[in-house]
């Protein structure tokens, strides 16, 4: 039976660390499968593991209105984290043989299931508009009226893997103030073919649904139970105070 976990931290380098920890809980074989959300008080930016700070970050505008940068442990592209988004994050057991067994397998497995709950989450917030998996690990808004008007991402994923669990995680727009993700992200190096080069404004969308109802959606496709909130504390601190909190890492490339 999976888990579900509600749980924002206090700071960003504790929630950042919290999803490493469950993950490394349930590769020892402890932590089992969880379903946890959590929601940033504060802006920040989020670079993926192998993404270089200054290609993908305006540093400098960032220094300039105290928001600070973090590097997550899995891929995937940067992100602006802030009010307005909704993360999740999956714990998941790997079976031989199961969907998520591969990398390819578990990005289209999992994806699909995110799709479906999206489809049921959005409902009228979004009358005009379906959901598509774009770029592997991308959700998009698309118009049930026209192939002409472009898919536009409410929601970015990637996953980390060990040899018996694996965490994929994500974040869903919901009312972030997307002119600040132009003011303090570049241009990623990296993007996919359904982007067209589109500016962050003209790419992203927010879906202007509660939070709640996106919760409610992915718990149930998830068929997750929620528990007493219990964490693996002491190795979530280990993280924030020898990774998350370091320049060392955050700055790594």
């Amino acid at each position: 039976m999976m888990k579900l976990l509600d749980l924002s931290l206090a700071s960003p380098a504790e929630n950042l660390a919290c999803d490493e920890a469950l993950l490394n809980w349930s590769e020892a074989g402890d932590g089992g499968e969880i379903l946890r959300f959590w929601e940033p008080r504060e802006p920040f930016v989020v670079v993926g593991y192998a993404n270089r700070v200054a290609a993908e970050v305006n540093v400098a505008a960032c220094t300039a209105r105290g928001v600070p940068i973090f590097r997550r442990c899995s891929g995937g592209g940067t992100v602006l984290q802030g009010p307005g988004c909704l993360n999740y994050a999956l714990i998941l057991q790997i079976a031989a043989h199961s969907p998520i067994a591969s990398i390819s397998g578990a990005n289209k497995f999992i994806m699909e299931q995110l799709r479906v709950a999206m489809e049921s989450a959005v409902g009228n917030g979004q009358p005009e508009a379906g959901i598509a998996v774009h770029g592997h690990t991308d959700l998009a808004l698309v118009s049930r009226r026209s192939s002409l008007v472009a898919p536009r991402k409410f929601s970015g994923n990637s996953q980390r893997r060990h040899k018996q669990a694996l965490l994929f995680h994500g974040t869903f727009l919901l009312d972030l103030d997307l002119s600040l993700v132009n003011t303090l992200l570049r241009m990623p190096s990296k993007q996919p073919g359904y982007r067209n080069n589109r500016s962050h404004t003209d790419f992203l969308a927010n879906l202007n649904v509660p939070a709640a109802r996106l919760k409610s959606a992915l718990g149930k496709i998830w068929d997750a139970v929620e528990n007493s909130g219990d964490i693996p504390e002491p190795e979530m601190r280990r993280l924030v105070a020898e990774k998350y909190s370091t320049a060392k890492w955050n700055y790594k490339f």
